[in-house]
């Protein structure tokens, strides 16, 4: 199945993106790939910041969820290092979700390829809004995690046959956008069975880096990333995640917490006005 590479945006914004002399402009995405690092690294949701600054300054929606992905996959491989132990103790349950992480990524990405950019922009603040809401809802998926932590995880046939499809969904959904599929892998972990949250930790990780990666090799090879970007806002992504991790103990997560659903709130909001 061939990708239809896309093109179709306008050379007077890309003129924009390339130029140099837009300094405050690559000072604000920077510091927003920053806070998204650091948001990550405590929190989750830190597309939320980092997609919407893309989009302010400039690049067209699609291009901006592609260049985000890229920005911040690094993050999630150095997450998933975090959970080594997790992700070795779980190397079983990994390589069955594996498999439909790859496909729903490439299905996704392929999704994504094929939709028109005037289409994505339209759907960009109803995505923002789902991904806001599944944020806002984090502390109900963590109850369903951590519900029977203390038993053993028990994964039968059926739980399998679930958790399969499950992530096979929510990779598709991750490969076309990302934002908020960490909260939902989580979620389809425990109703499979997993009760140890480390190990749905190392699960969600190992995922999250099979998933997005697939679909970066995509938007690479169709030319979907504006790298001049994409590598700057990854040095702050990555720094941002160290500096979060030195810190984390002194931030009130609570408070990082709605301070993400309510940008998130406010992105979709202007978004859905501006539509």
């Amino acid at each position: 199945m061939k990708f239809i590479r896309d093109a179709a945006f306008d050379q007077r914004i890309m003129d924009k993106i390339m130029d140099p002399n837009q300094i405050i402009g690559y000072i604000g995405i920077f510091l927003a790939a920053l806070a998204a690092g650091a948001i990550n690294a405590i929190a989750g949701g830190g597309s939320l910041v980092s997609f919407p600054a893309l989009v302010a300054f400039g690049v067209p929606a699609k291009l901006a969820n592609t260049t985000n992905n890229a920005a911040l996959w690094p993050g999630s491989i150095s997450g998933m290092i975090g959970f080594w132990e997790e992700v070795k103790r779980a190397k079983k349950l990994v390589a069955f979700l594996a498999i439909p992480s790859l496909i729903g990524g490439l299905l996704g990405a392929y999704i994504l390829v094929q939709t028109p950019p005037d289409l994505f922009r339209q759907l960009t603040p109803f995505l923002i809004l789902f991904a806001t809401l599944l944020f806002a809802g984090r502390d109900f998926f963590s109850k369903m995690t951590r519900r029977g932590a203390a038993e053993s995880d028990h994964i039968t046939g059926a739980g399998g046959a679930v958790g399969f499809i499950l992530q096979l969904i929510i990779a598709t959904y991750g490969g076309f956008f990302g934002a908020g599929q960490s909260i939902m892998m989580m979620a389809a972990f425990s109703i499979m069975g997993v009760r140890d949250i480390h190990e749905i930790n190392g699960l969600k990780t190992a995922s999250a880096v099979i998933v997005n990666g697939v679909a970066l090799i995509v938007f690479i090879s169709q030319g979907l990333i504006l790298w001049n970007l994409a590598l700057w806002m990854g040095v702050g992504a990555i720094i941002g995640g160290y500096l979060a991790a030195r810190i984390s103990k002194r931030i009130n997560q609570n408070v990082l917490r709605w301070v993400v659903i309510a940008i998130g709130l406010i992105v979709s909001l202007v978004l859905f006005l501006r539509g």
